[in-house]
């Protein structure tokens, strides 16, 4: 019955702020407005999608703890160590998307954040990872507080990277929430958490709301404790190299932006046109067929990992897949100029 009520609760709100979005986005003054660069949507579009995703998580939690839900949500100091960092993160995108922040400082930012809930709450720290493939369990040592801060900054990165295209990142998440569902890994949080997602995407596609750097950054952070959380805490965790299969294509997009702007003597960090939905959408010019695809090869991996497939198998299937599509479709668009 406190179920039933919380999921009512949720969509009543959630409800709420979808008819009321111009008034609130007017309220706050947040719109990411074209510029026929890297901004190439036709109008100005809210930012606070962020901002809403940030409020239901404050009132999950709340209303959890309130009704005394037991054995659904983070035990208590990982709780403020994930809200801590998921705030600290939504603030760094928040003053990105105000102030256009260069890129070292963003990087700043993000790492101090970081640092700050790692010396609050050192449990967020992994001091091992286990390979599925491996009989072996390797040991950070002092090295534990390096991966973990390297791997947010990475994990934020991929998924601001992939923010590029209306619905991309919103379904990701989705997604990616109903694997940890799934898995049986505190399925009422991400379940709930999952109704303002889903109004929000409804909104994203009618290209009235986006995440923002804010939005994907807090999700980032999200998605990071969470795979923390059940790794170090569940039983029927998922292991490392799973970890990354899941994020596999948005990753190594990512790693091939990087590679390609330090080839060209640019910023890594600094935007471009040549990311994997835009690749896509010079082939296809529909935003509804570009989603679909892009997103087919990021469930792709994952779905591969439900069947039990070897991880190093699935990554040399879907690393071919995505090289082959880039050289493919990048060729098809020359022709086509």
């Amino acid at each position: 019955m406190n179920i039933f009520f919380l999921i009512l609760s949720l969509i009543f709100f959630n409800l709420i702020l979808y008819l009321k979005i111009d008034s609130i986005s007017n309220f706050f003054v947040l719109f990411d407005k074209p510029d026929r660069k890297l901004k190439r949507h036709l109008k100005q579009a809210s930012l606070v999608g962020g901002s809403i995703i940030l409020v239901n998580i404050y009132l999950i939690i709340f209303l959890l703890k309130l009704m005394d839900i037991n054995n659904l949500i983070f035990e208590d100091n990982f709780v403020y160590a994930s809200i801590l960092l998921i705030t600290l993160f939504y603030f760094v995108g928040l003053i990105d998307d105000l102030k256009n922040l260069t890129p070292n400082l963003k990087l700043l930012f993000l790492i101090l954040s970081i640092v700050l809930v790692i010396y609050l709450f050192p449990e967020i720290k992994l001091e091992q990872i286990k390979i599925s493939f491996l009989q072996k369990i390797y040991y950070f040592n002092e090295y534990s507080t390096v991966f973990i801060i390297l791997s947010f900054l990475l994990l934020a990165n991929a998924m601001n990277m992939f923010d590029g295209i209306n619905l991309q990142l919103i379904l990701f998440s989705i997604f990616v929430l109903s694997l940890f569902i799934f898995k049986g890994f505190i399925p009422i949080f991400f379940v709930l958490l999952s109704i303002p997602l889903i109004f929000i995407s409804i909104l994203n596609f009618k290209g009235k709301v986006f995440l923002g750097d804010n939005g994907a950054f807090l999700l980032s952070a999200l998605l990071g404790c969470a795979f923390i959380y059940q790794y170090k805490n569940f039983e029927n965790f998922f292991y490392g190299d799973e970890i990354f299969i899941i994020l596999l294509i948005p990753s190594i997009d990512m790693l091939r932006l990087f590679f390609l702007r330090l080839k060209n003597k640019g910023n890594p960090f600094k935007g471009d046109l040549n990311h994997l939905h835009h690749i896509v959408y010079n082939y296809t010019n529909d935003k509804n067929k570009t989603i679909f695809i892009t997103l087919i090869l990021c469930v792709l991996p994952s779905l591969f990992l439900i069947l039990n497939i070897y991880t190093p198998i699935i990554l040399l299937i879907n690393l071919t897949i995505y090289i082959s599509l880039i050289f493919y479709l990048k060729n098809k668009n020359k022709s086509m100029r």
